[in-house]
């Protein structure tokens, strides 16, 4: 049986001045719905040192979790309003490699 895991990889554009204000918004939809989503494996938030982008790193069982959740309305205003500050640049992806520093483990 071949890992069926998905990563999305989702870039937001955004005016320094607003950056975390968009931080905020992902946050309040991840923590408040998306996270108890089934499948939803882990995310993670990351901010650029020069203001202007957020990108989120998410894991999900597979692409039907992923679609599933997509489908539940209480992320939606979350979105849209960071969709008016932002642009937004998704992507679904598999892993095809992953790298370790010698000596540790798996």
């Amino acid at each position: 049986m071949s890992d069926k895991t998905v990563t999305l990889i989702n870039v937001f554009t955004v005016a320094p001045e607003r950056q975390q204000q968009l931080i905020d918004l992902l946050t309040r939809a991840t923590e408040g719905s998306v996270r108890n989503a089934p499948g939803f494996m882990s995310a993670r938030l990351h901010r650029s040192l020069d203001g202007t982008k957020v990108t989120m790193y998410a894991q999900w069982r597979s692409e039907e979790d992923y679609q599933a959740m997509r489908k539940d309305p209480a992320p939606l205003p979350y979105l849209k309003q960071a969709l008016e500050i932002a642009t937004f640049e998704p992507g679904m992806y598999e892993v095809v490699q992953s790298f370790l520093p010698p000596g540790s483990g798996a």
